[in-house]
């Protein structure tokens, strides 16, 4: 984990409440797909966690929704202004031991992780598939991005409006894969645990209070013990998960 100042580069509009902010500063500590940073905001006690949509040497890059007053005070900083930011927390994806045949399962703004895992599961040799879920077509963002890899991109609403009607897991057939890496809200991740029949790594999302493990805020059962979302995780493996 590192603690250094970050200046927004961009922070534009994708849908009604979903923003993508880039991010200047010093990125070493992001070494692995599924970390997150955690932001301090002026006039709010608590730090906000937003999982990394892409990351390089010189910038990170995140798409987050507006859900509160400190989301809502994000979505109004601008180009210039300087951020104090945590930088590589969680544990994040193993790429090695993710199979050869991945399927990506992203609802909401459990999407945006996806999308530097995507690039670091190519960067290996791996072939890629990805499933995202939405309620509405107005509520879909980051298809382009995925499509941009070359990757097989599905695109699941509940309502039809757009792509395969219903939830991811009615998509799931659609792919070959050997294994799932997954986030969004835990009953899509419990959907997509008895839905699918290999191993996989599922990312949980989770109210934080610190994001480095100290106040035991975020703590769930594993069948290896207690685990901490914000260090232990938030990717655990699908044979550890106790629903």
């Amino acid at each position: 984990m590192k603690q250094s100042l970050f200046t927004v580069d961009y922070n534009v509009k994708l849908t009604f409440d979903v923003y993508k902010m880039r991010l200047v500063g010093d990125t070493s500590d992001i070494t692995k797909p599924g970390q997150f940073i955690n932001i301090k905001l002026d006039g709010f006690y608590l730090r906000r966690p937003i999982s990394v949509f892409d990351c390089d040497e010189s910038a990170v890059t995140i798409i987050y929704k507006v859900v509160g007053e400190g989301t809502e005070y994000m979505a109004s900083l601008g180009k210039g202004k300087t951020l104090d930011v945590l930088t590589g927390l969680g544990n994040g994806f193993d790429v090695e031991k993710c199979g050869q045949k991945v399927l990506l399962i992203g609802g909401g703004v459990g999407v945006p992780p996806m999308f530097y895992l995507a690039k670091k599961l190519l960067s290996a040799g791996k072939t890629v598939s990805m499933i995202m879920g939405f309620n509405k077509e107005s509520e879909v963002f980051a298809k382009e991005d995925f499509e941009a890899l070359g990757i097989k991109t599905l695109v699941t609403t509940v309502d039809g409006s757009v792509g395969i009607k219903g939830f991811v897991t009615n998509a799931m057939d659609e792919v070959e894969y050997d294994c799932i890496c997954t986030c969004g809200p835990e009953p899509m991740l419990k959907a997509v645990y008895d839905a699918s029949k290999t191993t996989g790594f599922f990312s949980f999302e989770e109210r934080m209070g610190c994001g480095f493990g100290a106040c035991m805020g975020c703590s769930c059962k594993t069948k290896y013990g207690n685990k901490r979302i914000c260090k232990d995780g938030p990717i655990l493996v699908k044979e550890e998960i106790i629903w």
